[in-house]
């Protein structure tokens, strides 16, 4: 059995009645459900349509997400979540070039890395090696005066760990950024890069190994095997390149507001909904939320 979920945005709900009632009735599913008025449905299906990817590209136009997944296991154990643009609005490092005047070129060289056209760990080096010689006290400047929380995410992580499940925040950012995020969203854990700083300021130079995809993905096969799960129990989430590893490995991985070449290769996109899309998801009904 496969669950047919039509998600938008909470903060500018659109999802129609006659339009769930439309498409449960063209594929022939069971009755429906909404898990939140105007913003979250979903009903059951006993095969996968032959015409998905037409209608999801409809619903697009209307600013409706249509994800149509298996209804076994749907509830997950394990959630990875990148940091920068996922459970944040901002990517850390385009903030810190800001601020010391590279802004527009390091800007330019992550939106490439997080494009996949050019190499994660080098472009990291590369943008950091343009940040030699910043105080160190940017850092917490930059955490405080320009670091915003995407919509969700703390609902989304007290939900999950009611029901008993772990977090782990995996990024290729730096761990400057992803103790003071994870604590505040309340991940269990966090892993990412770290900079060299000497006599109080950034050298230009990461300590090795750099954090990147296939970190990522080792992140998901020690954390399964830590706590007993398999693939099928995780939820990742993420919009970049470094991303499609743990994206395709997880039993759903969910590219959110991503990038055009990660939402070509992702198997499950949210462009429209907040972090709450994956407690929907799963079934959970705005009223099931933890806050």
């Amino acid at each position: 059995m496969y669950v047919a979920s039509l998600l938008t945005s909470p903060d500018t709900p659109t999802l129609e009645p006659a339009l769930v009632e439309s498409l449960r009735n063209a594929w022939g599913g069971g009755d429906a459900i909404w898990l939140m008025p105007d913003v979250a449905a979903e009903f059951q299906l006993g095969q996968m349509p032959d015409n998905l990817a037409d209608v999801w590209a409809e619903l697009q136009n209307l600013k409706v997400d249509l994800l149509v997944h298996p209804v076994e296991g749907r509830k997950k154990k394990l959630l990875l979540a990148d940091m920068d643009s996922t459970m944040i609005e901002q990517e850390c490092i385009d903030e810190l070039a800001d601020v010391a005047g590279v802004g527009g070129k390091v800007a330019e060289i992550t939106t490439r890395a997080m494009n996949g056209e050019i190499a994660f760990e080098g472009a990291l080096r590369e943008r950091v090696a343009l940040l030699s010689g910043l105080d160190q006290c940017v850092l917490e400047t930059v955490l405080n005066e320009r670091i915003t929380y995407m919509p969700g995410g703390k609902t989304l992580l007290a939900t999950m760990k009611a029901h008993g499940g772990y977090a782990a925040l995996v990024s290729g950012g730096f761990m400057a950024f992803t103790g003071p995020v994870a604590a505040h969203l309340g991940f269990d854990e966090h892993r990412s890069n770290q900079f060299v700083i000497t006599d109080g300021k950034l050298s230009g130079d990461v300590i090795p190994p750099i954090f990147g995809k296939e970190a990522k993905v080792d992140a998901l096969d020690d954390l399964t095997a830590k706590l007993g799960l398999t693939d099928a129990d995780v939820l990742a989430v993420g919009d970049g390149a470094n991303d499609l590893g743990m994206l395709t490995r997880a039993g759903m991985g969910i590219a959110l507001h991503a990038k055009p070449p990660v939402q070509e290769q992702a198997k499950f996109r949210v462009n429209h909904g907040d972090l709450t899309a994956l407690l929907f998801l799963q079934g959970h009904s705005a009223e099931e939320f933890v806050q």
